[in-house]
């Protein structure tokens, strides 16, 4: 619970701020998606954010009595996730359409970079609900537990700091290091879930970095 409400939800809550601030710059640089004042768009990208951050920081007492409390935290991260891909495709389908001639390049770096930054954030949660089955479990495993995610500790025990176990500021750097190179630096994934997560996020950072940040570099230049 001290975890959820010390990390995760402070986690979401800077997502969520960035997805909002998006949201009020584009709405004063008039900037369009689409061809159309698509500003709010970024609002319901971060409203999934913003509930996963009131469940953990109001709602986190009754859910860990509740029966079915992974599945709920699993929901609104499957949403977050679905919300991000809103994002990023209309993003790109911004960029592709007749109207993308009408876009800036400090546009395309605001929007591309808030919304990469913001996947990483959705990825390194996805990554701590994931791995040994999820915080509460490795909270309450009596015995060791095969993970989804080796890190370097694992490997080397004794390189270790006495106490030491993953928590989620491990795995947002695991996030964001994936998304930045496109692959394992890190930890490596060692189970089918954790290798599709990785690889739906390297996907996913390729398409805004090489597709937006390159197009916008080149107005830029």
């Amino acid at each position: 619970m001290r975890e959820a409400r010390d990390d995760a939800a402070p986690f979401a809550l800077v997502a969520a701020g960035i997805l909002v601030a998006l949201a009020l710059v584009s709405r004063h640089a008039h900037w369009d998606l689409l061809g159309h004042p698509l500003w709010w768009l970024w609002l319901v990208v971060a409203l999934p954010y913003v509930c996963l951050s009131g469940i953990l920081l109001f709602g986190l007492g009754r859910l860990v009595r509740h029966d079915h409390r992974r599945e709920i935290v699993i929901v609104l991260l499957a949403l977050v996730w679905v919300f991000n891909v809103l994002g990023v495709v209309v993003l790109v389908f911004s960029l592709v359409a007749h109207s993308g001639v009408e876009m800036t390049g400090r546009q395309l770096l605001v929007d591309g970079g808030g919304v990469w930054f913001t996947n990483a954030v959705a990825f390194g949660l996805a990554f701590w609900e994931l791995d040994c089955g999820g915080p509460v479990a490795r909270a309450l495993a009596t015995a060791p537990r095969k993970p989804d995610f080796q890190f370097p500790q694992d490997e080397n025990p004794e390189l270790a700091r006495e106490g030491w176990a993953p928590r989620l500021w491990d795995y947002f750097y695991v996030s964001l290091t994936n998304s930045i190179a496109f692959s394992p630096t890190d930890a490596m994934p060692l189970t089918r879930p954790a290798k599709a997560l990785m690889a739906a996020e390297s996907t996913l950072s390729a398409i805004t970095v090489l597709l937006v940040a390159a197009r916008a570099v080149n107005i830029l230049t």
